[in-house]
């Protein structure tokens, strides 16, 4: 099964990632995490990369999906997995259908964790508070979930008229929100043939 997940900084994404991954037993995908490790790596991809990161710009699509590309020819990839964090963009969707097409696969399941601004801030707050981390105070809050309303939030429209976003209500307790989830994955329609893979 494959599952996008979607949702702003702060909405949950990581505790619910970890849940989902043990649940479907598939790997999560975080670019953040595959940026690294192509980064530390040293290839001719991560060299390109390099060169867009140490300028201060993103990586263009075609190199994201490059390396998302050979993330997904690994062994552990075959029953499916959990993207977080790719797709971003439109562009960077349709790069991600065309492949998967090509494959003869495709995304199963959007999932959106919907989150008041207000209760976001609070909870990345919190957060900063707690784990000291220098990205979450007020500016920077305020930044990213301005990213995320121009640059990601489009991808609901995208996925909605493909007929498989699923709205989570993010502002309920983490178990409650686990169970949401689950509850969409049960009634997903998947194809058998790429269950069975």
């Amino acid at each position: 099964m494959r599952i996008v997940f979607i949702g702003p900084p702060g909405a949950g994404k990581g505790t619910q990632c970890d849940r989902l991954i043990r649940f479907l037993q598939i790997p999560h995908l975080s670019t953040g995490e595959m940026l690294r490790e192509t980064l530390q790596q040293g290839s001719a991809l991560g060299r390109q990369i390099a060169g867009y990161i140490d300028g201060g710009n993103l990586a263009p699509d075609y190199l994201v999906m490059r390396m998302v590309k050979q993330r997904l020819r690994d062994r552990d990839c075959r029953k499916g997995c959990l993207f977080d964090g790719f797709p971003r963009t439109i562009p960077q969707a349709q790069l991600l259908d065309e492949h998967l097409q090509e494959l003869d696969d495709a995304i199963d399941l959007v999932l959106y964790l919907q989150c008041p601004q207000e209760e976001l801030v609070k909870r990345l707050l919190k957060r900063a508070t707690i784990e000291c981390r220098a990205d979450d105070n007020a500016d920077a809050i305020s930044a990213r979930l301005n990213i995320f309303r121009t640059t990601t939030s489009p991808l609901l429209d995208y996925y909605e008229r493909h007929g498989i976003l699923r709205t989570i209500d993010g502002t309920l307790s983490p178990v409650e929100v686990t169970a949401q989830i689950r509850g969409h994955i049960t009634h997903s329609s998947v194809d058998p043939k790429r269950q069975s893979q």
